[in-house]
């Protein structure tokens, strides 16, 4: 894939830079974490990633092993034919090779996106119907059950060891090992906001070792990085830290030809390039290549916020959250009494909030604050924790003492289900705004607003409070940029995962004190 610089030209972007270096990618600023991990050199594999691979390996056959002697004990106990203790056999092996031929030991896959449980998904689909026709072409007998059982099993299995493989290397980058050292050059801004990104989510397993600025600057560090020259001093810059991967940003002072000189500089390293348009937090889906006019074109499609899809999403968001109001009404009845009699104030909050197209609806959360929270407000604007519009205060003297557990796990958002219920929200969208935030919302902030706010979302799973007005409107933006039915159910999946870590909560430190 050629490396590319682009700009804006109406829902098109044209290549400001095409090159014919092919280990480079072309890639969206919303996607800039994933797509530098998904790049790293096959010539320069890792030895920790040698041992991924390898224990990944012995994984999925013994996955595969395990499947297969559940389906012959299940569907023949003791009886089993020499042919299907062949079939046992073979079938293992014939797993990890189909594993292979999807991609699934791609090192660009290791530890973060979907990719990775796909090509384990797409490998058990493909061996099924490899089996299926083989079957059919050598007109021999086999069982059904047999194969409805053992397929099935080995793909669940391995899906199931893969994450937890995951986890347990998100784990480990936590405390900085299997890491990937990444040499970042672009403007101060912009590189500072990847060192911030890539350090509250060191999963990614990136790491800024150095900085190459795009303009002069009398600045030594950025972000506690060193800086290491402008942009001509990248390659030095590589070579003194050891880095296996470069990561250009955005900005107009590399033009078609420094690009490609950096290029050719890189590949006597084996370093990988990976170049950030000025498009950004547009996903994948979303851009098609196409040659036209001996130019390397970048289509963007216009994100899908009206049609079937958005219906279908509605329906799930309502069935969802009638069910488990069903099933959490005695926790509410419970909680209920909690808060009412802690100070004898009501158990919900009302309060009200700008919906899709600035429509204004009543949100409905467990009261976690004095009965007077917001008479005291206006003492309190002064203690402002954040920087934006949004007021936060890590010590907020108005929460009550039931009031900070239910926010430690963000128990008091649960009646939002009624809102999602009513069709005034979404299990999953931007955070609901206040009336005078949005009032103060500048245009492209705005954006917004043209979907249904959700009761989690990227900023949920990515945060919470601990997040910055600017990172919370990035976060916002990007969901309403890139929305789809399967990222609604990623985000519910790693909103469970937060909860449980209390990740982002202002009351942490309080609570140990309670």
């Amino acid at each position: 894939m050629q490396e590319i610089k682009a700009y804006w030209v109406g829902t098109w972007v044209v290549p400001h830079a095409c090159m014919g270096h092919q280990r480079g990618v072309c890639m969206s600023g919303g996607a800039i974490i994933r797509d530098l991990y998904a790049r790293q050199a096959t010539r320069r594999i890792s030895i920790w990633t040698k041992d991924y691979l390898r224990k990944a390996a012995i994984a999925d056959l013994g996955c595969a092993a395990a499947g297969v002697f559940a389906a012959t004990y299940l569907r023949f106990g003791h009886n089993v034919t020499r042919t299907y203790i062949a079939l046992s056999l073979a079938l293992p092996v014939l797993w990890l090779a189909a594993l292979w031929l999807a991609g699934a030991y791609d090192v660009r896959y290791i530890g973060i996106g979907s990719d990775e449980f796909r090509k384990v998904l797409n490998s058990g689909v493909s061996l099924i119907a490899v089996v299926a026709i083989f079957s059919y072409a050598a007109n021999t007998e086999l069982s059904r059950g047999y194969l409805l059982i053992a397929l099935p099993c080995v793909t669940l299995f391995n899906l199931a060891a893969r994450y937890a493989m995951r986890k347990r290397l998100h784990r480990v980058r936590t405390s900085g090992r299997c890491m990937h050292s990444v040499v970042a050059a672009g403007h101060e801004s912009a590189v500072a906001g990847l060192i911030t990104e890539l350090r509250r989510e060191p999963y990614h397993g990136l790491t800024v070792v150095a900085t190459c600025l795009a303009q002069p600057s009398k600045v030594t560090e950025v972000a506690g990085v060193p800086v290491c020259g402008g942009l001509d001093n990248v390659a030095d810059a590589v070579r003194r830290f050891g880095a296996n991967t470069v990561a250009v940003l955005a900005c107009p002072e590399i033009d078609g030809i420094k690009l490609r000189e950096l290029a050719w500089e890189l590949e006597k390293t084996n370093t990988d390039l990976c170049v950030s348009p000025a498009l950004l937090d547009v996903a994948g889906p979303r851009t098609t290549i196409r040659p036209a006019a001996g130019l390397t074109l970048l289509h963007v499609d216009h994100p899908q916020l009206t049609g079937a899809r958005l219906i279908l999403k509605g329906l799930f968001d309502r069935c969802a959250a009638a069910v488990i109001l069903l099933l959490l009404a005695p926790l509410f009845a419970v909680l209920a009494a909690a808060i009412w009699l802690s100070d004898g104030g009501p158990a919900l909050f009302r309060q009200v909030r700008v919906g899709k197209d600035g429509r204004m609806f009543r949100i409905y959360k467990f009261r976690t604050m004095v009965a007077d929270a917001e008479q005291r407000l206006v003492h309190l604007l002064a203690s402002n924790d954040t920087d934006g519009v949004l007021f936060k205060l890590r010590e907020d003297p108005r929460v009550t003492a039931v009031g900070a557990h239910l926010r430690r796990w963000s128990i008091d958002e649960l009646p939002q289900l009624i809102n999602v219920l009513l069709g005034d929200m979404s299990l999953v969208g931007p955070r609901p705004a206040l009336p005078d935030e949005a009032a103060k919302y500048a245009e492209h902030v705005r954006r917004r607003l043209v979907v249904k706010p959700g009761l989690t979302g990227l900023w949920q799973v990515n945060g919470r409070s601990d997040l910055s007005w600017d990172e919370s409107v990035r976060l916002d933006l990007r969901y309403v940029e890139n929305w789809s039915f399967v990222l609604d159910l990623q985000i519910m999946w790693k909103t469970i995962s937060a909860l449980l870590r209390g990740h982002g909560a202002y009351l942490r430190n309080r609570l140990r004190g309670l």
